[in-house]
């Protein structure tokens, strides 16, 4: 369920796009983001803070867009968020010397520090090099193939990319059997 509330407007911005454009697709990802945090809120009485930073950043770009009456602010939008989320790994190693995703997922299992150091450079890089493959594919092919790339590719890449994660965390993750329980 938590997969499909965070896919949400990501998939109505897909559908919008396929039957009236790239204009009401914008809208109603607007819309579906502001419904997403409003339940969130309501449901678990706080919401994350990227999901605040997606939320102004597809109502800053979105809204350039339907203002401005130009797609280039919403193509713009993905980039943005990607880089972002690597800018903050990025600045919480180098300058404040916290690594965020064990601040976020240190609960949920246990690592040595290089495999944390690991992990959070590889997502750093993983987001600033998909911030740069979607403005390669939205400034060098049709508006059609960036949206479906927004959605299958970005999401693939996403998924491919976590799939790699795992295989590389498997090696540290200890099982049961391995410590003796």
């Amino acid at each position: 369920m938590k997969l499909l509330l965070d896919f949400f407007p990501i998939i109505l911005f897909f559908v919008a796009f396929k039957f009236a454009g790239i204009y009401v697709a914008t809208a109603v990802a607007i819309a579906a983001t502001l419904i997403q945090i409003g339940y969130l809120h309501y449901k678990h009485g706080k919401v994350e803070p990227m999901q605040w930073i997606s939320l102004g950043v597809i109502v800053l770009f979105g809204g350039a867009t339907l203002i401005s009456h130009n797609d280039t602010f919403i193509k713009w939008k993905p980039t943005v968020l990607y880089w972002i989320m690597g800018g903050a790994l990025l600045v919480g190693q180098l300058i404040f010397k916290k690594n965020l995703l064990k601040s976020l997922m240190g609960a949920q299992m246990e690592l040595p520090e290089s495999a944390w150091r690991m992990m959070n450079w590889s997502w750093t890089g993983f987001f600033a090099a998909m911030g740069v493959l979607n403005l390669w594919v939205a400034f060098h092919y049709d508006l059609d193939t960036w949206v479906n790339f927004k959605l299958f590719g970005g999401l693939g890449l996403m998924a491919l990319f976590v799939i790699g994660q795992a295989l590389f965390l498997g090696k540290y993750i200890k099982t049961d059997e391995a410590s003796g329980s």
